[in-house]
C-alpha cells in the first residue's frame, strides 16, 4: 500500500470511529451534567472540600471558583517541582525556578508547553502527582466552563449557572477517568511503555553502552491526548516509539485527541433541545478541519526546493513508520485542538505546511478545539456571526432565543480579542529583544515563524513548538507563561460573564425575521466569520513568516 493510501485509510478509520461514538458519548455527557444523583466517590470529594452539591453559583462566584482553583493548582504544582529531590523516583533530578514557574502555568492552563527535556528533568513522582493530575483537572475546567455557557442558553430569568465544583468533579470522575483508564490499557497492549524504572542499560552495535529512559508513559499518554493536553513524558513526544510505537497507536491517539471536542457538539444539541444546532456546529468544525488538513498534507506531499529534493521529498523531520500522510493528519489534529502533542517536527514542515498549523491555532482552536474550550469558542464565534447578520438586516440579533445586546457582544468580543492581543504583543516584544536572534536556529522568515509559533501556541494553550527556538531564558519563560495565563483565563471570565447575562434573560419566541441557526446559510456565515476574524488579525504576521517562506 502506498503512503498516500495508508494515510487516507487512517483518515477514513478516524472518521468512522468518531461517527460510531458521536451519539452515545455525546448523550452520555449530557446525562452526566443533568443528573441529580451523586456517586459515592463524588460525595466523598464534596465532604472533604466542604461543598454543598445542591447549591448553585452566580457567574461571578463560578468564575471566582475557577480562578481560585487554578491559582492553588499553580502554587501546588510549582512546589511539587521545586521539592522534587525530596520525592521518591526523583533520580537526583532538580527543576530550576524558571522552568518550574513556566511549567506550572503551562499545565494548569491546559497548554503543556515544555521548555525542558522531560526524561532528564522530571522524576516519576512529579510526572504522576503533579503533571498527570493537571492533565485531568485542567481539561475538566474547560469542560465545566462549556457546560456553564450551555446553561446560559437553556435557562430563563435565572442568575445561577450551576456549581463549578460539581461540574469539575463529574467531568473528571465520570468522563475523563474511565475513558483514560481504558485507553491506557489499550495502549499498553499495543506496545506503549509503562514502567517505574528510570531506564534500561543497553549495549550498542559498536560495543559501547548507553541508557534508554523509561517512564509510566501509557497512563500519561492516554490523558495527555484525551484531555487535549499534549505534554510528552519523553522529549520527542508522540514521535518517540515508547509513546507511539506504531500506526495503530497513532490512530488511537488522534482519536483520543478529537473524541470529546467532537462529541460535545452532540451534547450541546441535546442540552438546548435541538440536536440540529449541534450538527451545524460540527459541520463548521468539519469544514475548517478538512480544509486545513488538505493544505498541510498537500504542502508536505509536494514539498519543493533543493533540500526537499535531496531528502527524497518532505520526509525530513518525520518518522518513517508514519510517513507524510499520518504525520500531516496528526499535525492537523493537534493544532486544530489545544493538544500540542506532535509525532513529527513541526519546525521541519514546509512553509505552507507550517503556516497551516499556525492558522489552525489562529482560528482560535475551535475546529474542533480543546475539551470544552472548542465548544465555547465556536459558540462565541456564532454570537459574533449573528451580531454581524443583525447589523446587515437592521434588527436586534438573536441566538437560541436570547437577545444579543451590548453586554453579550462585548463579552464575546473580549473572548475573541484576548488571544490575538497577547499573541501579537508577545511576538513583537520578543523580536525587539536583542537576545532573541541568538535563540533562533534559523534567520529570515523561518526564524520569524519560530517566534510567532511559540507565542501562538502559548496564547492558544496549545503547547506544540517549532523546535528551532531555544526558549529557556528568563524572558521566554516568563512571557510565554504570561501568555498562557492571559490566553486561558481572560476568555474564560468573558465566557462566564456572557453565560450569566444570557441566563438572566427571558427567552424570546422565533418570528418570521429570525435567522434560522440550523440552516446552511448560518453555517456558511459562521465559517466566514471564523476565517474573516483570523485573516484580518493575522495575515500581516503570516505574510512575514510562512507565506514569505513558501514564496521563497
Amino acid at each position: 500500500m502506498s503512503p498516500t493510501w495508508a494515510g487516507l485509510l487512517q483518515v477514513a478509520l478516524l472518521l468512522l470511529a468518531l461517527a460510531v461514538v458521536y451519539k452515545p458519548l455525546g448523550d452520555y455527557m449530557a446525562r452526566v451534567f443533568t443528573s441529580r444523583k451523586h456517586l459515592k466517590v463524588e460525595k466523598a470529594v464534596y465532604r472533604v472540600g466542604r461543598v454543598d452539591p445542591g447549591s448553585e453559583q452566580h457567574w461571578k462566584t463560578y468564575a471566582s471558583s475557577v480562578l481560585a482553583f487554578s491559582f492553588v493548582s499553580v502554587v501546588l504544582l510549582y512546589l511539587i517541582q521545586r521539592l522534587q529531590p525530596l520525592l521518591p523516583w526523583s533520580f537526583g533530578r532538580e527543576v530550576n525556578p524558571g522552568v518550574a514557574f513556566n511549567t506550572a502555568f503551562s499545565f494548569v492552563a491546559n497548554t503543556n508547553w515544555q521548555s525542558y527535556a522531560p526524561e532528564a528533568t522530571m522524576g516519576h513522582a512529579v510526572q504522576m502527582l503533579g503533571l498527570t493530575v493537571q492533565n485531568f483537572v485542567s481539561a475538566a475546567v474547560g469542560l465545566a466552563v462549556a457546560i456553564a455557557l450551555i446553561r446560559g442558553f437553556t435557562r430563563s430569568q435565572r442568575d445561577r449557572l450551576g456549581n463549578f465544583w460539581v461540574d469539575l468533579t463529574r467531568g473528571t470522575v465520570r468522563i475523563l477517568l474511565p475513558i483514560a483508564f481504558l485507553s491506557a490499557i489499550v495502549l499498553i497492549a499495543l506496545g506503549v511503555v509503562q514502567s517505574l524504572k528510570s531506564g534500561v542499560d543497553v549495549t550498542n552495535l559498536d560495543g559501547s553502552s548507553s541508557r534508554i529512559a523509561l517512564a509510566p508513559a501509557a497512563s500519561q499518554e492516554a490523558i495527555k491526548e484525551l484531555g487535549t493536553n499534549g505534554g510528552g513524558i519523553f522529549n520527542a513526544n508522540s514521535a518517540h516509539p515508547f509513546e507511539n510505537p506504531n500506526s495503530w497507536t497513532n490512530l488511537i491517539e488522534i482519536f483520543l485527541i478529537m473524541v470529546i471536542p467532537v462529541c460535545l457538539t452532540r451534547t450541546f444539541g441535546v442540552l438546548v433541545g435541538n440536536k440540529r444546532q449541534g450538527t451545524v456546529l460540527l459541520s463548521v468544525m468539519g469544514v475548517l478541519w478538512t480544509g486545513m488538513l488538505a493544505v498541510i498534507w498537500s504542502s508536505e506531499a509536494n514539498a519543493s526546493g533543493p533540500l526537499a529534493l535531496l531528502a527524497g521529498g518532505g520526509m525530513e523531520g518525520k518518522e518513517v513508520r508514519f510517513g507524510i500522510g499520518a504525520s500531516s493528519l496528526f499535525a492537523n489534529a493537534t493544532t486544530s485542538t489545544s493538544t500540542g502533542a506532535v509525532n513529527a517536527a513541526h519546525d521541519s514542515l514546509s512553509g505552507l505546511g507550517g503556516g497551516g498549523t499556525l492558522l489552525n491555532m489562529m482560528f482560535g482552536e475551535l475546529s474542533p478545539g480543546g475539551v470544552g474550550t472548542g465548544l465555547y469558542s465556536i459558540l462565541v464565534m456564532a454570537i459574533i456571526a449573528m451580531f454581524l447578520a443583525g447589523l446587515m438586516v437592521g434588527r436586534t440579533p438573536e441566538y437560541l432565543g436570547k437577545k444579543l445586546g451590548k453586554r453579550e457582544v462585548t463579552c464575546a468580543a473580549i473572548a475573541i480579542l484576548a488571544m490575538p492581543t497577547v499573541l501579537l504583543l508577545g511576538t513583537g516584544a520578543a523580536l525587539l529583544m536583542p537576545d532573541t536572534a541568538g535563540a533562533l536556529n534559523n534567520s529570515g522568515s523561518h526564524g520569524f515563524s519560530e517566534v510567532l509559533y511559540a507565542y501562538t501556541s502559548a496564547s492558544n494553550n496549545n503547547g506544540s513548538a517549532f523546535g528551532g527556538l531555544t526558549a529557556t531564558n528568563d524572558w521566554f519563560q516568563s512571557t510565554l507563561g504570561a501568555c498562557m495565563a492571559f490566553g486561558r483565563f481572560i476568555p474564560i471570565i468573558a465566557v462566564l460573564c456572557l453565560a450569566g447575562s444570557l441566563a438572566s434573560q427571558r427567552k424570546v419566541p422565533e418570528t418570521a425575521g429570525t435567522l434560522p441557526t440550523t440552516s446552511p446559510l448560518f453555517a456558511t456565515m459562521l465559517v466566514g466569520t471564523v476565517v474573516l476574524v483570523a485573516a484580518l488579525t493575522f495575515i500581516p504576521a503570516l505574510a512575514l513568516g510562512p507565506i514569505a517562506e513558501a514564496l521563497a
